[in-house]
């Protein structure tokens, strides 16, 4: 018995009849040389370096697997109808995901739409009301924060996950992160003929249709993706496809109460800054928040912050550096009651994060720190002149390298300074009043 076979047997799964080839030409980056004009610091990041041995063995074994478990796209030419939509990510990615399922919902009201997503993402869902029709919440390896599945579990979980989703006669399965591999493979072994995503080295020997990726912000490629399915031509723009966040009138009215109770009346100027990020490189300077909170209080508007649970330390060690009359919400709000402060500010300042694009959602300016991310991809999905980007000049931005282990040496966000922040937030004010 072969390994493939052998493992698809433990896997406890049917072997499709029909194969399809797997392409061997799959790109890989090019490695360019570093740029001496960078910051000196140890082991630095390379962002156009070759995948290491780890990755380069993941796509061979995907590349064979796929070849003998990969079941070949059914030809039916009818419409889809029982559509799997798979996003593992978090929750700014959810909210970038709005746009296109409100535009696939509008061109196919009467498919039957499937949501798949991991246990974080819940608090995102009010940003695509309406846009689903059932939601199904898988505990996607490798996206969890904190202690993450070792290799037994991500593998033991596949046979389990693609036997529950094979008796839902799904006819299509659409994977709208690029490298969801995992999600790819799972479609497969769970016998959904159609499996459309993006073509990527990792994810494209488990997809029947792959489109070509292109460097653009996730919300476009996500519009792209469904507009590809609907054979449409589509230019995306946030002015037509804008982020969304429904606030119910119960939350809002809380959120009015909680700034009466805290003495902001109605009508005084409210910034809010939100210091966390989901990754410690993202993170600024707290004495630069401080300098910049100091300089726009001056301007006669009220200081708060906010921060999710984790980050309630992170907002008190600032708040303690503040004037007595910040307030300090950190680990005070849930999702939705901090998705109606934001529309109650005038103004949201923080490194890239979930609750920035929040903000975007609910039609509020804000000013967005980047570092190694990228700006392109993950950079406000909203009018360019109500949402500002300032980014690191470092010649290696943006790397993409979220989990670099030397966190004080990785310090291209902290290249911003407060006098940016200040003079970015100032425009915007002007322009709100």
């Amino acid at each position: 018995m072969t390994l493939p076979v052998l493992f698809y047997s433990m896997l406890g799964a049917r072997l499709p009849g029909r194969r399809r080839p797997i392409p061997r030409d799959f790109p890989l980056p090019r490695l360019l040389p570093y740029n001496a004009a960078m910051p000196a610091y140890p082991h630095p990041p390379r962002p156009d370096a070759p995948p290491t041995a780890r990755v380069r063995l993941r796509r061979l074994a995907g590349r064979g697997l796929a070849r003998v478990l990969a079941p070949v796209a059914t030809s039916t030419g009818a419409p889809p109808h029982r559509l799997l939509l798979i996003r593992p990510d978090h929750l700014g990615d959810l909210l970038f995901l709005g746009p296109a399922l409100r535009l696939l919902r509008q061109h196919l009201p009467g498919a039957h739409l499937t949501l798949a997503v991991g246990p974080w993402a819940q608090p995102a869902l009010p940003a695509l009301h309406g846009c689903f029709d059932e939601l199904l919440v898988l505990p996607f390896p490798a996206f969890e924060r904190g202690a993450r599945a070792g290799w037994p579990r991500r593998w033991g979980m596949l046979p389990l996950l693609a036997r529950r989703l094979r008796g839902r006669s799904f006819d299509t399965a659409m994977i709208f992160r690029p490298d969801h591999w995992w999600g790819a493979m799972l479609a497969a072994l769970a016998d959904i003929p159609r499996r459309r995503g993006y073509d990527t080295p990792e994810t494209t020997p488990w997809l029947t249709h792959a489109l070509p990726l292109r460097h653009e912000h996730a919300a476009a490629g996500n519009l792209r993706l469904v507009a590809d399915l609907l054979s449409m031509d589509i230019d995306p723009d946030p002015r037509a496809h804008p982020l969304r966040f429904r606030l119910d009138n119960a939350t809002s009215e809380e959120a009015r109460a909680l700034l009466q109770s805290l003495a902001i009346p109605e009508g005084m100027p409210l910034i809010i800054i939100h210091p966390g990020a989901g990754a410690a490189v993202k993170l600024w300077e707290l004495q630069k928040w401080v300098e910049v909170a100091r300089r726009l209080a001056r301007t006669g508007a009220r200081i708060l912050l906010t921060g999710g649970p984790a980050e309630a330390a992170l907002t008190a060690e600032l708040h303690d550096r503040l004037p007595d009359d910040t307030v300090d919400l950190g680990g005070k709000t849930s999702f939705r009651l901090l998705a109606a402060l934001l529309a109650r500010a005038d103004l949201v300042l923080g490194p890239d994060s979930g609750p920035l694009h929040l903000a975007v959602a609910v039609e509020t300016p804000t000013v967005h720190l980047f570092g190694p991310a990228d700006a392109v991809r993950f950079g406000p999905w909203g009018n360019p002149a109500r949402h500002v980007v300032l980014r690191s000049h470092w010649s290696c931005v943006p790397c993409g390298r979220l989990d670099w282990p030397d966190v004080p040496a990785h310090g291209c966000v902290r290249d911003i300074t407060p006098e940016q922040v200040v003079s970015a937030a100032e425009a915007l004010l002007n322009l709100h009043t």
